[in-house]
């Protein structure tokens, strides 16, 4: 193997396994004049050396939504551009939770539109530029922002580094293609980023290249779990999320054998700040034909990281519901709700809560 440094210094390695883990770099879109000149990403935002002022987001993904929570948090104009769908592949209902919330906080949305051309109407720290884009309805749109950020999804840095040449299986957004971390070629595995379907999680990717470190030098036999990874999207309104949407449960089981079980509630500590109620929501999607096996658990609410952390333990295995209900609950913290939901969609009751907490 032909590796070049910073020095363009030119060494030649051998090995008899090679593992790939080059990871990815934020996109941008291709058909669009003047992006990559004028717009940022999600990389670069940390590093301006001045205030973003009036922005612009294009995309719709976690990185998308959390960026504008915070900015608006700092208290920026921010508008976000979203082709279709809030955080395609997660449980739409909660998506569209989470953007009304944030519309609530003065979050604009522009939706269904993309963007057809940025150009710089004056430069300066920040400068303007003007973003024009085109509705669904083929309506053009423009405005004028300080700065444009991009977080349209990430791409694979496994381009230049000549996979290609030794038949390497990659697909076109230069993911590669593997079986337990193995590609098609025998001695050479890829973790991480790089990885089709599967999950751009930096704790994923150490656990992964932790794993497959000890299978291929050491005696385990140790697979990464991809299944039921808990995950945290840190809106203004935070997300925690383990298992199937209900998109994907009712695809996978069948409407008819899919029941699920929601509840908004009020934190108990949002009644001394005067914070709205009822915006926070609990929802648990469970199989009817297998003992009402839980497939899917979604929160809406303060700390869903904590909150969400080891549920992935109880759907790993294969936890019901009633044994959610069998749980006693803390009171009078926000988890408290998973032990006692008892409104199911099926049933048309209002979810609304009536108390003061839990």
């Amino acid at each position: 193997m032909q590796i070049i440094n910073k020095k363009n210094e030119i060494r030649y390695i051998t090995s008899n396994k090679i593992i790939l883990a080059t990871g990815g770099r934020p996109k941008y879109p291709s058909d669009c004049p003047g992006a990559k000149e004028y717009g940022i990403t999600s990389d670069d935002l940390f590093s301006l050396p001045h205030p973003p002022g009036k922005t612009l987001i294009v995309g719709a993904s976690y990185v998308a939504l959390e960026c504008a929570g915070f900015l608006r948090g700092l208290g920026y104009d921010v508008t976000v551009m979203v082709r279709s769908k809030l955080l395609r592949g997660f449980d739409q209902e909660i998506a569209e939770k989470i953007g009304e919330y944030m519309a609530a906080e003065r979050v604009k949305f522009i939706r269904p539109c993309v963007p057809t051309s940025v150009e710089q109407i004056e430069a300066g720290s920040p400068g303007r530029l003007k973003v024009t884009g085109k509705m669904d309805n083929g309506q053009i749109v423009s405005d004028e922002y300080n700065t444009v950020l991009f977080a349209i999804g990430r791409r694979a840095l496994t381009d230049n580094i000549g996979l290609d040449k030794i038949g390497l299986k990659t697909n076109e957004d230069g993911k590669v293609m593997t079986v337990n971390e193995q590609t098609n070629i025998e001695n050479i595995y890829a973790v991480g980023d790089i990885l089709e379907d599967k999950p751009e999680l930096t704790p994923v990717a150490i656990e992964a290249g932790v794993l497959l470190s000890r299978r291929l030098f050491g005696k385990s036999e140790v697979q990464c779990d991809y299944l039921n990874i808990p995950t945290t999207i840190f809106t203004p309104l935070e997300y925690g999320t383990v298992g199937c949407s209900e998109e994907a449960a009712i695809e996978k089981f069948g409407e008819e054998n899919v029941e699920t079980y929601i509840q908004y509630f009020t934190p108990t500590e949002w009644i001394s700040l005067d914070r709205p109620k009822n915006k926070c929501y609990a929802k648990l999607i469970t199989v009817i034909n297998e003992g009402e096996r839980v497939v899917g658990f979604h929160y809406l609410g303060p700390a869903a990281g904590e909150v969400t952390q080891f549920v992935s333990l109880l759907l790993k295995k294969n936890t019901t519901k009633a044994e959610f209900d069998a749980l006693i609950g803390i009171h009078p913290i926000c988890a408290e709700i998973f032990t006692t939901l008892t409104v199911t969609k099926r049933s048309g009751l209002p979810a609304l809560q009536a108390g003061c907490c839990g």
